[in-house]
């Protein structure tokens, strides 16, 4: 298995940075489609835990403003082969001391690269 095939990096380095401006635009349409279309894709945020897609569209449907603006720092993406690739990143939010965290599992689907689990958490206290 080749970790980091430069093409296959590219890819997923692309998509992750469209669903930065995606989020930061609060680009709900963009977004949702970023994540598997399926009952079994989740998202851990910092106050609740999604599973389905179903619950990722209302909770960003209803999330006022969307996510707050942040400066990422410390990213990590790694590939394995060509179909299935990690994401890690660090956040700062504005006017936070709290650093956020982000992981995403992304699949090549036969629609594309899609988030296939995400999670997100602050860690309190520690910047």
């Amino acid at each position: 298995m080749i970790i980091n095939d430069p093409a296959t990096l590219a890819e997923v380095t692309a998509q992750f940075e469209s669903y930065e401006r995606a989020l930061q635009k609060n680009d709900l349409t963009t977004l949702d489609g970023f994540f598997w279309d399926s009952p079994q894709v989740l998202r851990y945020g910092v106050g609740e835990n999604l599973h389905g897609i179903e619950m990722i569209r209302a909770f960003r449907k209803a999330r006022s403003g969307g996510s707050p603006p942040r400066v990422l720092r410390n990213t990590v993406i790694t590939t394995f082969g060509t179909d299935f690739a990690t994401t890690n990143t660090e956040f700062l939010r504005e006017n936070a001391t709290a650093t956020g965290r982000q992981s995403q599992v992304w699949v090549r689907l036969p629609q594309g690269w899609r988030v296939v689990a995400g999670h997100v958490s602050m860690m309190q206290g520690f910047s």
